[in-house]
């Protein structure tokens, strides 16, 4: 009897040692200066949490200015720029320490900031103030401000750096900037209550959310003109283009759908039922699925996009939010805004009997309000390697 209990136990152990090393093995090794990193901002707690996603451990809790909201990464540095709408400034975190080497001011209710392919400036538009804030990245500091239109909410930076795209929703207009003069080289009227802004790859157009009348502007960048209005569903709040610029995601929250746009001839392909009050989107890197979360049913949607079809519908927390793929695109990170955390869902080669490609790997407290993410994945330098 006890030889029978002795082995139960062993067999018992070496199952728990065998799960343990395939969760283990499930993370690759990238070497002692292999950092990956997902930053979250905490709108209510005034911080910014920081999970390690080679371990999916909290790392570090960053305190940055109040009502935090905008988050993004810097491409050729190691650096996390965070917008504080409440105190009107830029936190910049050096991600090799995870701590704050500087605050900028700009000007008031700032929202979200983008960062040039180059690195070197970052662009914050002031919805309090009708201006956009140019940040020289490298002297960590204002370079210049710019009048646009009333409450802007969003300015967003072409890939070719040459033009900057700002969503004017007090005004209903779009400013087209001029990065090299730092001047509004036009104003274009007609959408109504511009939101998000997405600009093709090459750079020679731009989509923008017209929240207010259910419709998407095409904007060519070249001529600076409205070149369409494209009828979607109602209140489009999000745009998610596909890596190779073919097709643009748009979150129709009001719908309960998803609209595609044929980017190259300005034509809406079709629009799908997705999930209660859709808020965000991303597209995978191959360009073959679309993450949306669903706000009002607390689910996130897994969207085919060459098979035209929902594949999964997993539940995540209270009210998700933003949306992030790992760099290996093995984990889809979701941000839970009223229920503060972040659920993980993996991507797997699915064994038998196994209903879906897709299941929930854990959740993440973070802080209170969470409102954005962000990814930064990088080798550390030779003055941090610890």
């Amino acid at each position: 009897m006890k030889k029978l209990l002795f082995i139960a136990i062993l067999l018992l152990v070496l199952g728990a040692l065998g799960w343990w090393y395939f969760q283990e093995s499930a993370f690759p090794n990238y070497g002692p200066t292999y950092r990956e990193y997902a930053y979250v901002t905490n709108g209510k707690s005034n911080t910014v949490t920081v999970i390690d996603l080679r371990t999916f451990q909290p790392a570090k809790t960053i305190a940055v200015g109040s009502e935090p909201t905008g988050v993004a990464a810097n491409r050729k540095k190691n650096e996390i720029y965070v917008v504080n709408t409440g105190s009107n400034n830029v936190s910049v975190i050096d991600a090799e320490k995870n701590q704050v080497v500087a605050t900028i001011g700009v000007h008031g209710r700032p929202y979200f900031i983008d960062v040039s392919e180059d690195g070197k400036r970052g662009w914050v538009a002031n919805a309090g103030s009708a201006n956009v804030s140019v940040i020289d990245l490298g002297r960590r500091a204002v370079m210049g401000t710019i009048r646009v239109g009333a409450a802007p909410g969003l300015a967003r930076v072409s890939p070719d750096g040459a033009t900057v795209v700002v969503s004017n929703r007090g005004d209903n207009t779009i400013s087209l900037i001029d990065s090299q003069r730092l001047a509004v080289r036009a104003t274009l009227a007609g959408c109504q209550q511009p939101g998000d802004v997405a600009i093709v790859p090459d750079s020679s157009k731009a989509f923008v959310a017209c929240t207010g009348s259910g419709q998407v502007a095409s904007v060519d960048l070249k001529s600076d003109k409205v070149l369409t209005l494209l009828d979607v569903g109602s209140t489009p709040v999000h745009l998610a283009l596909k890596p190779d610029g073919g097709e643009l995601m748009v979150a129709n929250f009001d719908s309960d759908s998803v609209s595609i746009i044929e980017t190259t001839n300005n034509e809406v392909g079709g629009s799908y039922l997705i999930g209660t009050k859709p808020a965000r989107g991303v597209v995978s890197q191959d360009n073959s699925r679309l993450y949306v979360s669903n706000f009002g049913s607390n689910t996130v949607a897994v969207y085919d996009i060459d098979y035209g079809k929902i594949v999964a519908t997993l539940p995540v927390g209270s009210r998700p939010d933003a949306l992030a793929l790992s760099p290996d695109q093995n984990y889809l990170l979701v941000v839970d805004s009223q229920s503060g955390d972040v659920t993980v869902i993996q991507k797997r080669r699915p064994r038998k009997l196994e209903p879906s490609e897709y299941s929930l790997l854990m959740m993440i407290p973070v802080g209170v309000q969470p409102n954005n993410i962000v990814v930064k994945s990088f080798m550390m330098t030779g003055a941090a390697r610890q």
